[in-house]
């Protein structure tokens, strides 16, 4: 004698399972300068009331050098140094990686994975860009979350920066 086991699946294949997404693209400009060594960058969203709401991706020298280790300098990015930075441990997996060099880097972020606490509301991303013998620079696009339509966004920067641009898919 044979059993038979049936299992009804009833509605699971019925529904796609998508993920919100936050889609960025950062450019990192060629400089002409006679001492170049890449930024360091790092990617937040801020809530309404400014403050970290997730800390998408940091990017810093993480092997020693004659310099000191690179997390020696990331109190160098001023604005999410102050306001994360200093109270995390890093390196943290998914959010920290080494320097990139010049051109333009695309990310991508869900609400499965590094989004998954943002809460229904207004937010800004922040690109911030510091480099060692050059300059500094800050640059912010404003974005609703969950998307309801896919929403775009976009910066241009002056030194460190080039292009930021901000793709947000429902």
């Amino acid at each position: 004698m044979r059993a038979t086991l049936t299992i009804a699946l009833s509605g699971l294949l019925a529904t796609p399972a998508y993920a919100a997404t936050l889609d960025v693209s950062v450019e990192i400009p060629k400089l002409n300068v006679a001492e170049y060594h890449r930024p360091y960058v790092a990617i937040w969203v801020e809530g309404a009331d400014q403050k970290v709401a997730a800390n998408l991706a940091v990017w810093y020298q993480s092997k020693d050098t004659a310099e000191g280790h690179g997390t020696k300098w990331l109190p160098d990015l001023r604005q999410w140094w102050r306001k994360s930075g200093r109270t995390l441990s890093v390196p943290i997996d998914g959010v920290t990686g080494p320097t990139r060099p010049a051109g333009k880097h695309a990310l991508s972020f869900t609400d499965r994975q590094q989004l998954k606490g943002l809460a229904p509301g207004q937010y800004t991303l922040v690109v911030e860009a510091v480099r060692e013998v050059g300059g500094r620079e800050l640059l912010k696009i404003p974005f609703a979350w969950p998307a309801k339509a896919a929403e775009t966004g976009s910066a241009q920067g002056s030194s460190e920066l080039g292009a930021v641009s901000l793709t947000v898919s429902p």
